[in-house]
C-alpha cells in the first residue's frame, strides 16, 4: 500500500520538475465584495482580513492585485460624485467607522509588498439583485431616467451618452486622487440574456439607432464608443495607468464565427455586445484576462480549447488568463486522473507564447490553499519572483542604470546602496530596482528569476549576514511600466 501512495506522489510531482519560470509574468488575484465578505464587518476586521490574504498571496508570488472599489455605482473609497457602497457598511451611503479610504489603504499596502494595485470597477451595474436602499445621492435616485431594469438588476443604459460621461467622471476621480497602477473592468456590459426577458431599449434603439440595421450592431457600438471614451481618458490623465478588462471566456463560437472556438456557450460578441477583439486591435486596451473558468475537458467550454484560442487571436495585446482556483483543483487532469488540472494549465501557460500572466478567481480560494493551489503556487510556480510584463505600446525605454553603487557596513550590517538614476518625467524615472545575487564564478544570467533577491521602491538592499564565500551583485532600475534598465555590478566578500 505505501509503495502505491508512494509512486503515486512521484507521478504527480514529475511534470513539475521540468517547467521553467519566466522573469516577467503577471501574477494578479482578484478581490471583491460582492460576495459580502466586508459588509459591515467594520474597520479593524476588514484590515486584518485584507493584511492576512495580502500576506499569504505574497508569498504565493502575487505581484498585483485587482480590488473592486465600485461595485454598484457606490464606492470603496472617498467619493464626491458617489455613495459610499453597501457592500463595505451594510448601508449605501454611510461612512465607515472608524472611518478609513479602502482603496487608498489597499495601494499602500499593495505598494509596501511590491504588488501593483489595480483599481476594478463595474461601469455599468447600478444595483444587484440584493435589496437594499438606495442612498439620496445615488444615480438610481439622481437619474432614474439614465437606468433600465432587467431581471432584477438595475444598469445605466449603455445607449445614453450621459452615462458614458458619468463613468468617466468617476474615473477621472479616482485617477486624479489615487496612485493606481491600472483601471480594471470585468465582464458585465449589456446584462447577461435571461430567456424570454427583453432589453427594454427599443425606444433608444428607435431614436438613436440610425444607421445599424440591426439592435446587435448598435449595441456593440455603444459599447465601442464606452470603451475607446475611457481608455481615451485613463491615459490622457495618467498615461501610465493600465487599462485592462477581463471579458467572459468565449468570443464566439464556430458556429456563429467561421474563426470562433470549437463551443457552444454564451458569447461575448452576440450576448453581451462586447466586441473585445475590436477594443485589442485598436489599442483602446491595454491587457485582456479572458475568464476561462471551466475545465479542461468541459463539454460546451473546454478549457485547452479556449486558452489555445485566445493566445491565437488575442496576442496584440498582453495577455492573462483568469483561472477559477476551486475548478481548477476539483477536476483532475484527463491524462494523470491521480492528480488536479494545475500542473497541466500551468503547462499550456508556458507552451503558449502570448499568453503573459494568470489573474486568480478569486483571492480567497488562493488564501484558503483549496487543493493545496497556494502552497503549490509559492513552492514552485511562482516560487521566485517576477516582473511584469512589458507593455511597449505604453512605454518602451528603459530608464537609465542606478548610480554610486557600493557596499556600506551600518552599526555592524553590511548594506548594498545605490543612488536613483537621473530621469525626467514618468518614462525615464526609475521607480523600483531589482537585484540579482550570483555566486563567485557562477554564470551570470539576469534572465534567471531564481537570481532575483529584492525588488524594491528602496535604495538599498541588506546583505545576508550568513553570506558564505563571495557573490556578485547586480542591480537595475525599473520604470513604471518596469522596462529594466542596464545592470551594475558589485563584487562582495
Amino acid at each position: 500500500m505505501m509503495t502505491r501512495f508512494l509512486l503515486i506522489f512521484l507521478i504527480a510531482l514529475l511534470p513539475l520538475t521540468t517547467t521553467a519560470q519566466q522573469k516577467r509574468e503577471f501574477r494578479g488575484a482578484w478581490i471583491q465584495c460582492v460576495n459580502g465578505q466586508f459588509k459591515g464587518v467594520g474597520t479593524q476586521a476588514m484590515q486584518q482580513t485584507l493584511t492576512y490574504q495580502l500576506d499569504e498571496l505574497q508569498k504565493d508570488g502575487c505581484n498585483a492585485i485587482i480590488f473592486q472599489v465600485r461595485p454598484e455605482c457606490d464606492a470603496l473609497y472617498a467619493s464626491d460624485i458617489e455613495p459610499w457602497s453597501y457592500y463595505l457598511t451594510g448601508q449605501q451611503g454611510v461612512a465607515p467607522t472608524p472611518y478609513w479610504d479602502p482603496l487608498q489603504w489597499m495601494i499602500d499596502q499593495c505598494h509596501r509588498r511590491g504588488m501593483e494595485l489595480h483599481a476594478w470597477i463595474n461601469p455599468y451595474r447600478a444595483k444587484t439583485k440584493v435589496a437594499h436602499t438606495s442612498a439620496s445621492n445615488h444615480v438610481t435616485v439622481t437619474h432614474p431616467e439614465r437606468c433600465f431594469e432587467y431581471d432584477g438588476l438595475t444598469l445605466l443604459d449603455p445607449a445614453q451618452q450621459a452615462n458614458r460621461d458619468f463613468i468617466c467622471e468617476v474615473v477621472t476621480d479616482i485617477l486624479k486622487r489615487y496612485d493606481v497602477d491600472g483601471l480594471h473592468i470585468d465582464d458585465y456590459f449589456y446584462p447577461y440574456p435571461t430567456p424570454g426577458i427583453a432589453i427594454p431599449d427599443a425606444d433608444d434603439y428607435a431614436a438613436l439607432g440610425g444607421g445599424f440595421s440591426t439592435v446587435g450592431d448598435w449595441r456593440r457600438d455603444n459599447v465601442n464608443r464606452f470603451i475607446r471614451q475611457l481608455s481615451e481618458t485613463i491615459h490622457a490623465i495618467k498615461p501610465w495607468v493600465k487599462f485592462g478588462v477581463s471579458p467572459f471566456g468565449i468570443y464566439r463560437n464556430k458556429k456563429s464565427d467561421p474563426d470562433g472556438s470549437q463551443t457552444n456557450g454564451l458569447q461575448n460578441y452576440d450576448d453581451l455586445y462586447a466586441d473585445v477583439l475590436l477594443w485589442a486591435r485598436k489599442g483602446w486596451i491595454d491587457y485582456c484576462v479572458p475568464q476561462i473558468y471551466w475545465q479542461m475537458g468541459h463539454p460546451a467550454a473546454d478549457y485547452t480549447e479556449l486558452i489555445r484560442w485566445w493566445n491565437d487571436h488575442c496576442g496584440m495585446v498582453p495577455l492573462y488568463i483568469g483561472e477559477d482556483v476551486e475548478r481548477t483543483v476539483k477536476y483532475t487532469d484527463p491524462k494523470i486522473p491521480k492528480r488536479h488540472q494545475l500542473p497541466a494549465k500551468m503547462a499550456l501557460h508556458q507552451e503558449l507564447p502570448n499568453v503573459k500572466g494568470t489573474v486568480l478567481w478569486y483571492a480567497k480560494a488562493a488564501v484558503d490553499n483549496v487543493g493545496n493551489y497556494g502552497t503549490l503556487l509559492r513552492t514552485h510556480y511562482w516560487k521566485h519572483p517576477a516582473l511584469q510584463p512589458l507593455s511597449p505600446a505604453i512605454d518602451h525605454k528603459a530608464p537609465k542604470k542606478p548610480r554610486k553603487v557600493k557596499v556600506i557596513d551600518v552599526d555592524g550590517q553590511r548594506v548594498l546602496f545605490w543612488t536613483a538614476p537621473k530621469g525626467r518625467g514618468w518614462r525615464d524615472e526609475a521607480t523600483r530596482y531589482v537585484v540579482y545575487r550570483f555566486g563567485h564564478g557562477e554564470r551570470v544570467d539576469l534572465e534567471d528569476p531564481s537570481h532575483i533577491v529584492a525588488v524594491t521602491a528602496d535604495t538599498h538592499y541588506e546583505l545576508p549576514a550568513q553570506q558564505s564565500g563571495r557573490c556578485v551583485y547586480y542591480v537595475t532600475a525599473l520604470d513604471r511600466m518596469q522596462n529594466e534598465s542596464a545592470a551594475v555590478k558589485k563584487k562582495t566578500k
